[in-house]
């Protein structure tokens, strides 16, 4: 028998973060992941006339709402010209 860990990791895969690694950056690296697969999710939905195009339209809209919205609250993208207090000033 298989675990729950097991059927979790396959149901809900995750690839591995390799940017910089910053607590909000692992945050949203993890919503991004889980916004496409719940856009895939819609789009077979779709696909396999489970659903309609524009109830799936609607879903992913939401869903690219929500993604938006973690961006902003993350503040991901903002200050990218900041350097963190351990850099070295930049030299003339």
């Amino acid at each position: 028998m298989s675990s729950n860990l097991d059927k979790d990791e396959f149901f809900y895969p995750h690839g591995r973060y390799h940017g910089e690694v910053k607590p909000e950056n692992l945050v949203f690296n993890a919503n991004l992941q889980e916004f496409a697969q719940r856009v895939s999710y819609v789009c077979n939905l779709e696909t396999a006339g489970k659903i309609k195009s524009e109830q799936a339209y609607k879903q992913i809209k939401a869903l690219w709402k929500q993604l938006k919205s973690s961006k902003q609250e993350l503040g991901i993208g903002e200050n990218i010209f900041q350097q963190d207090s351990d850099d070295e000033p930049p030299t003339p």
